[in-house]
């Protein structure tokens, strides 16, 4: 391994583990909004103990303060590892595309609220074909357009690229969400771009992979698939150039390490 790909590796690594670092210093808020730190252990105890109800039941005790930090810290955890995921992406997709400026990995639009305001919408990725330096990997990208629109039924080629909503899994099936997703991905179209769901884990309930293939939305998990029209994995490899599983796995006991440190210190009442 090169100096550069291990100057890299030590930069994909901590962009994926700086958000979730924040978890560590978690603290339940128990709908205390103005108190923005969270509540520590003895405020708790204090709140709940001056609660005649809670008090005579039993809840103000340490182990419901550690079992509200373990709830709302697995909420934390799972947001910072998208976040982890967004950002390892998007620096990928800046690195292999050889982009002049990294604005180009970012997508945005703007749309109007009920409220007849204007509001900024954004998507974590873009491969946009025009800027893409990188002469071999926007050769595969194109022809992995074409075999993608046609597995959808789609005519319509995306002239100006792909946008990616990136995530780390997908296990709620929300409707408000899959709406809103929808809703972004016939944007996308309107913008010449085709928009893909990127999904770090594999665990997706099939009925939401079809309505949004049914939507014309790409869905691509985080599969072993050695098919780059399912599985996250093989695209990076296959079609950006940059095997990012083996990335997890190489990096995966230094990775192991942190989050086991992070999920300790969540269940740890104190």
């Amino acid at each position: 391994m090169s100096l550069f790909d291990i100057e890299k590796e030590d930069l994909y690594t901590e962009l994926f583990l700086r958000p979730l670092r924040k978890c560590k210093d978690y603290k339940p808020k128990f709908g205390e909004s103005l108190n923005e730190q969270g509540v520590s252990l003895d405020g708790f105890l204090k709140m709940y103990g001056a609660d005649p109800f809670y008090s005579w039941i039993g809840l103000d005790s340490g182990l419901m303060y550690a079992a509200h930090k373990a709830a709302g810290g697995m909420t934390s955890v799972y947001r910072q590892i998208g976040i982890g995921c967004e950002l390892i992406f998007r620096e990928v997709l800046v690195d292999t595309t050889q982009y002049a400026a990294r604005q180009w990995a970012h997508w945005s639009y703007t749309a109007k609220t009920s409220e007849g305001k204007d509001k900024t919408l954004s998507l974590d990725g873009r491969l946009e074909l025009n800027q893409i330096a990188n002469v071999p990997l926007k050769e595969r990208l194109i022809k992995w357009m074409h075999e993608y629109c046609n597995e959808l039924s789609i005519k319509q080629f995306p002239q100006n690229g792909v946008v990616f909503e990136v995530r780390q899994g997908y296990k709620s099936k929300d409707s408000k969400r899959q709406n809103a997703d929808i809703d972004n991905a016939t944007v996308a179209w309107a913008n010449g771009y085709l928009p893909i769901f990127a999904i770090f884990s594999s665990q997706i309930d099939s009925s939401i992979v079809l309505r949004y293939r049914n939507n014309r939305c790409g869905i691509m998990v985080g599969s072993l698939s050695e098919d780059p029209g399912v599985s996250i994995f093989a695209f990076c490899k296959n079609i950006l150039g940059y095997d990012l599983a083996d990335f997890f796995k190489r990096n995966s006991p230094k990775i192991k390490d942190e989050v086991f440190s992070i999920l300790n210190a969540l269940l740890d009442a104190k």
